[in-house]
């Protein structure tokens, strides 16, 4: 029997999830999950959502719950994937600790995604050291499961490049081969950053522009009707552009009939197509690929408990995991003194 491949994953628990995790991540694990050839490692990410949000840990403690049940209304299957919390495995802190003293500090201020992301959150001098820490744990994240493969944006190759440098350092350094370099699984064309609905170039839950998968029909609906199009598309018969107009971007990666998207397109841009009209059309597509997610996840919430007892389930067996990983490490540098 062929030995699975290894993939590690996951989220931040600050809010609960929206249709660009979906797009941009979600939808990719489920295919990987069910393909059989991987073992998915999915980790809620609680300590590194710690980094920024230490003084307000009650929106982490509240968003874990809703996290992992969108996890299993997307369809991720505990059965097959291991869905754990990062804070519950102490080994990937003892492994961020070792892989420390083999990073320097100008070589985390000059990650382009961590400069990125100061930048965005506003941290100017005031950086916290978890924050900048953040590709080392990753590493330790992802090594302590030997994750061959890490699901991601186009925007976290940096970080991967930096685990990997990682993994060469630790493994010339202490001259074995226990650490596996990782590689990404990027979305495919069409297939990554969904823009948010004010047009914005990122959804987000900090922007407040953002369908979630827990919305209900309603909620996408009017959220649907409110998106950005063409601002210079004001009546009907005028012509309009499909370039930049979030609507049509929208039709482009949930619409599975091109072919529509194609003439509809055409008869924007000709004029005498209505922003309503194309608004109503998204909505219908959405809600067919939403509708589903949104029926399990209801049904997941009627019994909470079953979802946490997932979690404390799949964090023993990721423990189990990343303590050998860990063993193995103490071996190369030579600090299990008492080994017998």
């Amino acid at each position: 029997m062929m030995k699975k491949k290894v993939i590690l994953t996951g989220d931040r628990p600050t809010g609960k999830l929206h249709v660009g995790h979906y797009i941009g991540s979600l939808k990719n694990r489920v295919k990987l999950q069910n393909s059989g050839e991987y073992h998915p490692y999915i980790m809620i990410a609680d300590t590194q959502a710690l980094t920024d949000n230490a003084r307000n840990p009650e929106k982490i403690q509240k968003s874990l719950i809703q996290v992992a049940l969108d996890y299993l209304a997307v369809g991720i299957d505990p059965d097959i994937s291991t869905v754990f919390i990062q804070s519950q495995i102490p080994a990937l802190f003892e492994l961020t600790a070792y892989y420390m003293d083999l990073v320097t500090v100008s070589r985390l201020e000059r990650n382009p995604t961590v400069k990125a992301e100061i930048k965005q959150k506003g941290f100017n001098d005031s950086i916290p050291v978890g924050f900048l820490n953040y590709p080392v744990s990753q590493a330790a994240d992802i090594t302590a499961f030997k994750a061959t493969l890490v699901p991601v944006g186009d925007d976290q190759e940096p970080m991967l490049e930096q685990a990997r440098e990682i993994v060469r350092t630790f493994n010339r350094v202490y001259n074995c081969n226990v650490l596996v370099e990782p590689q990404g699984y990027f979305p495919e064309k069409g297939e990554g950053r969904l823009p948010g609905l004010d047009g914005n170039a990122k959804m987000s839950k900090s922007l407040n522009n953002a369908i979630y998968l827990s919305d209900d029909a309603k909620t996408v609906e009017q959220k649907v009707m409110s998106m950005y199009t063409d601002p210079q598309h004001i009546h009907v018969e005028d012509p309009g552009k499909v370039e930049g107009n979030t609507v049509f971007t929208y039709l482009d990666i949930f619409d599975p009939d091109k072919n529509k998207v194609a003439q509809l397109k055409e008869d924007y841009q000709k004029g005498g197509l209505g922003d309503v009209k194309i608004k109503r059309y998204l909505n219908t597509v959405l809600e067919k690929e939403l509708t589903p997610i949104r029926e399990r996840r209801a049904k997941y919430e009627q019994n909470t408990s079953a979802v946490y007892d997932m979690l404390i389930e799949g964090s023993k067996k990721a423990n189990e995991v990343a303590n050998q990983t860990l063993q193995e490490v103490r071996d190369a540098i030579g600090l299990n003194y008492f080994k017998r």
